[in-house]
């Protein structure tokens, strides 16, 4: 981790038709750089063949539970992590709620990710630090959150968020194993405070 980001100012914003160009560079540096792509609450089926605005809209619709229920996926809301120095999208975060039965196995009330050019630099942290604040938000008071088991890097940014492993799970459809955490919210949020 570099001290770069020391002197950078982050905030969370809804994906939207303004930032079109943007977010579809976004999604195609995890493809160039053969990436898993998380966190983009369905931004990312342009590379299904749906148009950005069908993306979007699918996207921004997931926080109505009708909605949700209708794809059988959980209700959520997508945040893009921009950079304020360069107005860039460093990351994007999905913070869900409602959890169908698969996601309260293995998938959790938050998935992210960072662009591939922009990891390493404590980035991950920061955005999940600003979720947390969503989640206070949105009446959680204890977010679940999942990492595979060889990814230190994630268990690291979970951790510094407050997360406390509760088990390690094997995934048959990922087959591996996957670290299962709980943060309460507003511990990790006071923590967080006392800390600045």
């Amino acid at each position: 981790m570099n001290n770069n980001n020391l002197m950078e100012t982050f905030y969370l914003e809804t994906p939207s038709l303004e930032r079109k160009n943007e977010i579809i560079d976004y999604i195609n540096e995890f493809v160039e750089h053969k990436s898993d792509i998380n966190g983009t609450g369905s931004l990312d089926k342009i590379l299904d063949g749906y148009t950005f605005e069908q993306a979007l809209e699918s996207c921004l619709n997931m926080q109505y539970e009708e909605y949700a229920k209708k794809f059988g996926r959980c209700q959520g809301k997508t945040f893009l992590l921009i950079r304020k120095n360069d107005n860039k999208i460093i990351g994007t975060i999905n913070v869900r709620w409602n959890l169908t039965e698969k996601v309260k196995q293995f998938g959790g009330n938050i998935g992210y990710g960072i662009r591939p050019t922009e990891r390493r630099k404590g980035y991950a942290t920061i955005m999940l630090g600003l979720a947390l604040e969503k989640c206070k938000e949105f009446g959680l008071k204890n977010v679940m959150i999942t990492c595979k088991e060889n990814n230190i890097a994630s268990s690291k940014v979970i951790e510094s968020n407050g997360g406390v492993l509760k088990k390690i799970l094997y995934v048959p459809e990922e087959n591996c194993n996957f670290k299962k955490y709980w943060i309460n919210v507003e511990e990790a949020l006071n923590k967080k405070s006392g800390d600045d």
